[in-house]
């Protein structure tokens, strides 16, 4: 069979599911958990996955005509939850027994269980695999004792995607552990962090002799690190992803051009406008590049492309709102809210609150989902293929590793 003729096999296999789904459940006149939860069960939440886990083993680029048909069709937009799925996701589908899959893949797609990354520790962010978070077997259960810090939005999420130290004897990279946490399990505590912009979307986390049943296990004992990889390839994608725009949105370039629109015709700068349009064609270039990234994340194998598209990204917003901010003039330095707030919406989109909100977000961009030291680091080494910094660490114990 040809590969046109296979990709048409497919194509029609999508319509057929897809025009089952409808009939059955009209987005328009059922709420959203119901057709999610309908359109998982037809394998057509992420068609890439496994029949029988939301998907239909079928090449990735068929979601985007899934999302663009249940969307004409009355389909609510994406689900706020969606950055945190594309995390988990892939990761339970790739590492997760299928107990684990059969658990939390439906659920958490129809976002009726929402989650967060339990990654980074006061010692160990850049280098994760320097964690000390313990998990110590107790037969069936494993007891957790740590602390966990920029956990975005772990106040209203049900589960945790969690790893853990549960052999200090052996190498950093290989004595971790992942698991699925319940955020509301009793000793776990969520504490907020008040950012630069007044809110507190990110917190730290306390475990204190928190017990995680080992059937919410991902991934083989020792095998942390793995798993923890495919988490944070997607995240790198999704943050670049979601800082660059895709193929409707421009991203916060677009903002810089409705300011600039909005300055009288005389009152124009040349310069400035020379400035603009060198900020617009990076923002083309990177938006680009982000959908290039976000086709390979979608099956579940992320490439280069995402954390290139993060590093320059966390770059690029910084030169293009503090731009915004300089044409706004003096009014770009008021009118704009610090009280202390608690986001109630499970969200990581940076650019809601306007110009001046985003000028201060995105002083993060460049420090969650790996900092852009750590993030050159991995692209000069693993994909250009230059010699990597000396590890004296590496090939011994962690709890023979000196640490602050």
């Amino acid at each position: 069979m040809s590969t046109t003729t296979s990709a048409d096999s497919a194509l029609a296999q999508v319509e057929q599911a897809l025009d089952a789904l409808l009939a059955a459940f009209d987005p328009k006149k059922v709420d959203d958990i119901t057709f999610r939860g309908a359109r998982f069960d037809a394998g057509l939440a992420w068609v890439h996955f496994p029949k029988g886990h939301g998907g239909l083993g079928l090449r990735p680029e068929f979601n985007r005509v899934i999302e663009e048909r249940v969307r004409k069709a009355g389909a609510a937009p994406q689900h706020p939850a969606s950055f945190f799925m594309a995390l988990a996701g892939p990761t339970i589908v790739t590492h997760g027994s299928e107990e684990v899959k059969t658990r939390f893949l439906r659920p958490m797609f129809t976002g009726q269980e929402l989650w967060c990354q339990l990654f980074s520790e006061p010692g160990a962010g850049s280098d994760l695999a320097g964690l000390g978070t313990r998990a110590i077997r107790d037969g069936d259960e494993w007891i957790i004792n740590g602390q966990k810090v920029w956990n975005t939005m772990a106040h209203l999420a049900h589960w945790g995607m969690l790893v853990t130290r549960t052999d200090p004897e052996a190498p950093k990279h290989k004595g971790m552990t992942y698991f699925a946490i319940d955020m509301h399990s009793p000793g776990v505590e969520v504490r907020p962090l008040r950012q630069i912009t007044g809110e507190a979307e990110f917190n730290e986390v306390y475990m204190t002799d928190a017990r995680v049943p080992d059937s919410q296990r991902i991934g083989d004992v020792g095998e942390g690190w793995r798993a923890s990889l495919t988490t944070l390839m997607n995240e790198r994608t999704a943050i670049g992803g979601g800082g660059g725009g895709n193929a409707k949105r421009r991203g916060p370039i677009d903002e810089t051009i409705r300011v600039w629109r909005e300055i009288p015709a005389e009152q124009r700068d040349p310069a400035q406008k020379d400035r603009l349009m060198k900020l617009f064609c990076q923002s083309e270039a990177l938006r680009y590049t982000n959908m290039k990234g976000a086709q390979m994340a979608k099956a579940g194998n992320p490439g280069p492309e995402g954390s290139i598209a993060k590093l320059m990204m966390s770059d690029f917003n910084k030169k293009v709102t503090e731009f915004t901010i300089e044409l706004m003039g003096a009014e770009g330095m008021i009118g704009y809210d610090f009280t202390f707030r608690r986001p109630e919406e499970l969200s990581v989109d940076g650019t809601d609150g306007g110009a001046r909100h985003a000028f201060l977000r995105v002083r993060a961009n460049s420090i969650e989902g790996g900092t852009s030291e750590i993030m050159k680091n991995i692209l000069g080494e693993q994909v250009l293929g230059l010699p990597g910094e000396p590890r004296l660490d590496k090939d011994i114990s962690w709890s023979k590793v000196p640490r602050s």
